[in-house]
C-alpha cells in the first residue's frame, strides 16, 4: 500500500520532532521541508523562513537557509510586511512584485537590494497562545501562482498538527527547566538560612535578612550567596533530591 503525500509529510515531520533537540531546530528543519515542497510545486527555487509568535513575542526562529533567516529578519526589523500581515490576519498574503506593490515600500526596497522580487506569507494556527507563519521568498515574479498558493496553504494545514506538537513539547520542557531552576534556587537559600540560624542563633526571618544584606552589599544574586555559604560548610553545592 502506497502512502499518500500527506501521510509521508506527517511521517517526515514526526521523525523531525524525534530527531531535534529544540523548537528552533525543529522549525529550521521544517523550513527546509517547506522550501523543498514549494520549490517542486513552483518549479523554481524558493527559500523559506519561519516566524513564531508565542506569549506576545514575535521572532524569526528558523529558515531553510541562512539567507532565508536574514530575509525574514529584515521584515521583523522593518516591522511590517506580507508575513507579519499574514500572521495578524490568519490568511495567506502575497507580495507579487516588490517593484510595483505600494503596501510596504521600505521593506520592498530592502528586498530589491537582496535580489528578492516576490514573497508569500502562509499562516499556521498553533492554538490560543501561539501562531506561526511560513515566509516564502522567490528571486522572480510570477512564482507564487494561485495553484502554488493553494498548495502552500494545504501544506500548512497538513503540517500544522506536527508544528503544534513541537511547540507544546518545547514549551513544556522550558517550563520544567524553569521550575527545576526555581526549586534548586529555593533549596540553596533554605539551606543557607538554616546554616545562618545555627551559627547566629536567630530566627528564619532574621537569617533571610542577613542573607539579603550580604547579597546587596556584594551586589550578588541571592542564590549565588546562598550557594557560597553552603559550599563553605559542606564542600558541595545544594541539590534537590528529585528528578524533574
Amino acid at each position: 500500500m502506497t502512502n499518500s503525500p500527506e501521510h509521508e509529510l506527517l511521517l517526515e515531520l514526526q521523525d523531525l520532532i524525534i530527531g531535534t533537540g529544540s523548537v528552533a531546530d525543529f522549525l529550521g528543519g521544517f523550513a527546509v521541508i517547506a522550501a523543498a515542497a514549494l520549490s517542486r510545486s513552483a518549479s523554481a527555487t524558493v527559500e523559506c523562513g519561519v516566524t513564531l509568535k508565542h506569549a506576545r513575542k514575535t521572532t524569526t526562529v528558523g529558515g531553510s537557509t541562512e539567507r532565508a533567516i536574514h530575509l525574514d529578519r529584515i521584515e521583523q526589523a522593518v516591522g511590517d510586511g506580507p508575513c507579519i500581515a499574514a500572521l495578524k490576519a490568519a490568511t495567506p498574503v502575497l507580495l507579487a512584485d516588490v517593484r510595483t506593490d505600494p503596501r510596504w515600500p521600505t521593506y520592498q526596497e530592502r528586498l530589491i537590494e537582496e535580489g528578492i522580487h516576490s514573497v508569500l506569507g502562509i499562516p499556521l494556527e498553533l492554538g490560543e497562545n501561539a501562531a506561526a507563519v511560513l515566509n516564502f521568498f522567490a528571486p522572480a515574479t510570477g512564482v507564487f501562482t494561485e495553484d502554488t498558493i493553494s498548495e502552500a496553504a494545504s501544506f500548512a494545514d497538513v503540517a500544522g498538527s506536527a508544528v503544534r506538537l513541537a511547540v507544546r513539547v518545547g514549551t513544556a520542557e522550558s517550563a520544567a527547566d524553569d521550575l527545576s531552576a526555581a526549586m534548586m534556587s529555593r533549596t540553596a537559600i533554605n539551606i543557607a538560612c538554616g546554616i545562618i540560624m545555627a551559627q547566629n542563633r536567630c530566627s528564619q526571618t532574621e537569617a533571610m535578612s542577613i542573607l539579603m544584606k550580604v547579597s546587596s552589599h556584594r551586589n550578588q544574586k541571592l542564590r549565588d550567596v546562598a550557594d557560597e555559604i553552603v559550599r563553605k560548610v559542606s564542600g558541595e553545592e545544594a541539590t534537590t533530591y528529585f528528578d524533574m
